[in-house]
């Protein structure tokens, strides 16, 4: 089955793109076997591809910048699965979606934090952390010392705070290309953490 990476930007060839940017691209499909469309779609300005997936990873895997996080793996693809679906992007719940349910190891959990995260099997810190990401999402000039002390509450440090604003505002902007783009999910995400032996993609 084959889907356009974006309904309105043609993707570069992975052949044209710069050297170290190919790498990546070739890196990611030698792990998960296909190629995110995420990664083709920004590769088209390649400076700007440069900068998204340095905080990408910062944020993501911030053991590659040499910083621990209070965050999971599953925490922090929590977090963007939900606030994705608030954002209404098909593309990042989709992906994101997929990789939780890998970490997280719940077959479930991706559709329902994407519909109703207070219904959702998780964790009461967990709930918690995305009443808060939820709020950076869609009020977050109405954020105040209440919101902190409840992730206090929790067991959430200031800087576990600002991961999970971090992460919120981030894929807001991702959110927001991918759908203006018409980014679509590659059909291989739908089955991922469903069917055995799919691979997580970092």
């Amino acid at each position: 089955m084959s889907t356009p990476t974006s309904t309105r930007y043609p993707a570069p060839e992975i052949k044209d793109l710069p050297d170290d940017i190919q790498a990546k691209v070739l890196e990611v499909q030698e792990k998960a076997g296909f190629v995110p469309n995420v990664f083709l779609a920004f590769a088209r300005r390649p400076a700007e591809w440069r900068a998204f997936f340095a905080y990408h990873d910062a944020l993501m895997v911030p053991e590659s910048v040499g910083r621990e996080s209070g965050l999971s793996k599953g925490d922090r693809e929590m977090i963007v699965t939900t606030t994705s679906a608030a954002n209404h992007c098909l593309y990042c719940v989709v992906a994101h979606g997929a990789i939780l349910r890998i970490y997280e190891k719940k077959t479930l959990v991706a559709d329902q934090v994407a519909i109703n995260h207070r219904k959702a099997d998780i964790s009461p810190r967990q709930r918690a952390m995305l009443n808060f990401a939820l709020k950076v999402c869609n009020q977050s000039h109405e954020v105040d010392e209440a919101d902190f002390a409840a992730l206090h509450a929790h067991g959430f440090n200031d800087e576990d705070i600002w991961d999970i604003a971090a992460i919120t505002a981030f894929f807001g902007l991702s959110n927001r290309m991918a759908s203006f783009s018409g980014m679509m999910p590659n059909p291989e995400f739908y089955l991922m953490g469903r069917a055995p032996k799919a691979k997580p993609v970092a």
